[in-house]
């Protein structure tokens, strides 16, 4: 076989090579939408493995979705505060430009017997924040409803209903809070109470949830997070 025809072969099985690993060059130079999680232990997954974080499980189930996103960005630590989480935005300093925005917060003002005053001031500045992390649009912003700790062997040890009333008073202002700037604000709590007669929705802690339990919090979520962003 003439050297040219072997030379010529094997070009095109190159050209091929490289078609087949980018189909779709324009998908693949395009840049990656982002997410910004603000919270607590139930936004860093405490006592879950990475991937069964629930915003980890809501940023593959879009791209599995046909969307293009990074891992997200997640701001959150065990125990923090409403404050505390403040304090920890502020040493992050993250950029105004995310595509979603997202928050959890107010267990441990609850569990440490704050003043719901506190709540009540820091939340809204909270969610100002978020807001601008956002690109100052509230309709790339979503918060979500604090568990409901109180169903778990750790809960039931410290007074379920007191638990159960409090979070309530909690979730009640930021629901009104969501309804007022127009931004969805997810009710997990349902699902947060099938870990009282089912084990398998708490985390080997016996108080957190498990990967199992983030799953259906995301499978609520997400269709209305691809209206958010099919809205943009």
């Amino acid at each position: 076989m003439p050297k040219y025809i072997i030379q010529n072969a094997l070009l095109l099985l190159i050209f091929v090579f490289i078609g087949c690993a980018s189909t779709n060059p324009e998908k693949n130079n395009a840049p990656k939408s982002t997410f910004l999680a603000l919270g607590d232990s139930y936004t860093i997954g405490e006592s879950v493995p990475e991937n069964e974080r629930w915003p980890v499980q809501l940023v593959n189930q879009l791209n599995e979705n046909g969307y293009n996103f990074a891992d997200p960005s997640i701001i959150a630590t065990t125990g923090w505060t409403t404050a505390e989480l403040q304090e920890g935005i502020a040493e992050v300093n993250p950029t105004h430009d995310f595509d979603l925005v997202s928050i959890l917060i107010g267990v441990n003002n609850q569990y440490r017997g704050y003043d719901f005053e506190i709540y009540r001031k820091e939340l809204p500045e909270l969610l100002s924040q978020a807001i601008a992390f956002a690109g100052d649009d509230t309709s790339r912003v979503f918060m979500v409803s604090i568990p409901n700790y109180g169903v778990t062997p750790f809960g039931q040890s410290r007074g379920e209903d007191k638990i159960r009333a409090e979070l309530l008073e909690y979730d009640q202002f930021a629901a009104a809070l969501a309804e007022q700037h127009g931004i969805p604000f997810f009710n997990i709590t349902p699902i947060s109470e099938k870990a009282k007669t089912d084990a398998s929705y708490i985390a080997s802690d016996q108080l957190h949830p498990s990967g199992k339990m983030y799953r259906e919090w995301v499978e609520l979520m997400l269709p209305e997070v691809i209206n958010i962003i099919e809205r943009q």
